[in-house]
């Protein structure tokens, strides 16, 4: 299994340096990515797998799994403007299960924010940040679903958090393409103020819906 060591590449800190310092606002931000795209355009989501697969040796370890444990992972593209600007992984370990494994399967061309950011049942973790490069097993499958015209960059910036929803844990590494950057306005006072009722908005129609909703206690008792 990945040593400590190695795991520490994920940092819980993230030095303002020239090549991070754009992407902060996005990496930091511990509110809705979904509200803060959609306040910059239109939003839209494209599923690229969903399956069991198996796990990161790094999201082994921070799941405390066996490497190469089986997992349900879902990869998505996030759009905006039709255009790809965030790759988005997400690991739920097969035990043990409950109503997050079913919510999971359901979620088809909506967000993860539809289930994370609607219900207070969730709970948020410490973000971990890493500068992705080659050697990284999501590098490839992030350039892939980015779309990068030639020539692709080298390194991608990354976000991971951690989310609980009762005996359940979830584990989602974000990847952001330099192409979201294009989207930012010019008066963060503005955008401030747009993010946050872009949110209001996304709590309102990215909910889960009445059907998924409606089962959480029926979920939790059958599994």
């Amino acid at each position: 299994m990945m040593s400590v060591a190695e795991n520490r590449q994920w940092r819980s800190s993230l030095l303002r340096t020239a090549d991070s310092s754009p992407f902060i606002p996005w990496l930091r931000h511990r509110g809705s990515l979904t509200a803060r795209i959609q306040a910059r355009g239109s939003f839209a989501v494209r599923v690229l797998r969903q399956g069991l697969g198996a796990a990161t040796d790094d999201e082994a370890l921070a799941l405390g799994l066996e490497r190469g444990a089986q997992a349900w992972v879902r990869e998505v593209a996030l759009s905006c403007e039709d255009r790809v600007v965030v790759f988005a992984h997400t690991v739920l370990p097969c035990r043990p299960r409950g109503p997050l494994t079913l919510w999971l399967a359901r979620l088809g061309n909506r967000s993860l924010g539809a289930l994370l950011f609607a219900d207070a049942g969730f709970t948020r973790g410490p973000m971990n940040f890493r500068r992705l490069d080659c050697r990284h097993a999501l590098f490839l499958p992030a350039l892939n679903a980015l779309q990068f015209a030639d020539p692709a960059p080298f390194t991608l910036w990354a976000r991971r958090s951690h989310f609980g929803f009762g005996a359940q844990s979830v584990l989602v590494t974000e990847v952001f393409s330099p192409t979201l950057l294009q989207f930012d306005t010019s008066d963060p006072a503005s955008t401030a103020s747009t993010v946050r009722s872009g949110a209001t908005d996304a709590r309102r129609s990215e909910s889960p819906d009445n059907a998924i909703a409606g089962k959480e206690d029926q979920c939790a008792s059958r599994f």
